[in-house]
């Protein structure tokens, strides 16, 4: 096969259909990007859970005077000493679970809380008694919180026991509906730009009808007549699969880096670094290859007989 030929027939026929070859290149260059960005928002999602789950307490809130009419579980009054001394001296004894206990008193509660809310219009309502005191407790495997929540729960003295995590859940869950949102949104693009690429070649191998009847007729191969259109296809996939790396290290550069800087402002937060993404771009452009060219291939076996 001459290598000229080909590539001679790979101009024609991008300049015959160049609208829908540009069509092309756009749906598979968004679509791919989009794919690309869901997987990025997975490797996300599990970095924060890495980094937030190592670092979440259990909570165990004390009873204070408020309490005693507010909540049933107080009705036997604040909590003493001796009951403090007991919840403390119990979890000392966890320590295959327990790391770590911090106690917090309802003054250094107060101050922490107008650090945090100081600006709020309820910070000037709120007194030091009416904050509790608590125990933070730090495990060696945040997922254990269901045994520190049966052994403490209920207990004289305890309000309630509280993990961190649900609250993270909660986060991650609209995170991962997120992510399964831009998959489902990848997955019509993908769809579209599928249908394109058949329509593409359909019209490319009417057009040239007279020419690969020639060919056929001088004896040319069945792949030496088809592979023009096929390396048309994914010379647009090709295309559209760059445009999808550069719109990946461009998200990535100023929605973190610079622009918006997130990785500034959200210092909470333990963003993917730059390695996360250019793991994904082999497989971006991979895609934008090959896939283009299957489609082109089983769309040449309907709509150009050799």
């Amino acid at each position: 096969m001459r290598a000229q030929f080909v590539l001679s027939e790979i101009g024609v026929g991008l300049r015959r259909n160049l609208t829908m070859t540009f069509a092309v290149v756009v749906s598979v260059a968004l679509s791919l990007a989009l794919f690309g960005g869901a997987l990025l928002m997975r490797e996300q999602v599990s970095t924060m859970k890495d980094y937030w789950y190592d670092k979440v307490n259990v909570s165990i809130f004390l009873c204070s005077k408020s309490d005693v009419t507010s909540t049933p579980k107080c009705a036997k009054g604040a909590v003493t000493a001796q009951q403090k001394k007991d919840i403390e001296a119990d979890l000392g004894k966890m320590d295959s679970l327990v790391e770590k206990v911090t106690y917090e008193s309802a003054d250094q509660a107060y101050k922490h809380y107008q650090q945090q809310f100081g600006d709020s219009p309820m910070a000037s309502n709120i007194t030091p008694d009416q904050m509790q005191e608590s125990f933070r407790v730090k495990l060696h495997d945040p997922k254990k919180y269901k045994v520190v929540a049966t052994a403490f729960a209920g207990r004289d003295g305890v309000q309630s026991v509280q993990d961190q995590r649900s609250i993270l859940d909660n986060l991650f869950q609209l995170m991962n509906g997120m992510n399964v949102a831009a998959l489902f949104v990848m997955a019509l693009m993908l769809v579209i730009a599928l249908m394109l690429i058949v329509n593409t070649v359909r019209v490319s191998a009417f057009s040239r009808r007279r020419e690969t009847g020639i060919m056929r007729l001088v004896g040319a191969s069945g792949f030496y007549i088809q592979m023009p259109f096929i390396m048309e296809a994914a010379f647009a996939g090709l295309i559209g699969g760059v445009l999808a790396c550069v719109m990946l290290l461009a998200g990535r550069y100023f929605l973190i880096d610079g622009g918006l800087a997130l990785q500034s402002k959200l210092n909470l937060i333990d963003f993917i670094g730059w390695d996360a993404v250019f793991t994904k771009l082999p497989l971006v452009l991979a895609i934008g290859l090959l896939m283009p060219a299957v489609a082109a291939l089983f769309a040449l076996r309907k709509y150009l007989k050799v």
